[in-house]
């Protein structure tokens, strides 16, 4: 029974890793930055991040950055989902929501939209050339 509401919960977690390729891959006019096969492939470390500790959803972002909003918004909280994510993933980008924006995000789309170019890559964190 536990594993079963385990299972139900980590669904739950990625539904908008879901919402977000869905959105991306039907955006009309081709207006894309990665191919299809990227996006898909951006999905599995999407639901992967959605399961982080400290990770209350998670989305996939037009320019192939994971978005997350913490659970928790402290220095130390997103510092360590932030070495969790760069250790899995070191070639990854991950773009936390800050509350203020948060308050202008209407949807899924809205987030699929936001940029990752203001976050610091995992390569550039880990020294990774």
């Amino acid at each position: 029974m536990l594993l079963t509401l385990a299972n139900g919960a980590a669904r739950a977690d990625s539904e908008n890793c879901r919402k977000s390729r869905e959105y991306l891959l039907g955006t009309p006019g081709g207006d894309l930055s990665l191919t299809p096969q990227a996006y898909n492939d951006l999905f599995k470390i999407c639901v992967a991040a959605s399961a982080m500790p400290n990770v209350k959803d998670a989305y996939i972002l037009r320019d192939g950055g994971i978005a997350v909003v913490p659970k928790q918004d402290s220095v130390s909280a997103t510092a360590a989902t932030l070495a969790q994510f760069c250790d899995a993933y070191p070639r990854g980008v991950l773009r936390f929501i800050t509350s203020k924006e948060k308050l202008s995000i209407r949807s899924v789309t809205d987030v699929a939209r936001l940029s990752s170019t203001s976050s610091t890559p995992c390569k550039k964190i880990k020294g990774v050339s």
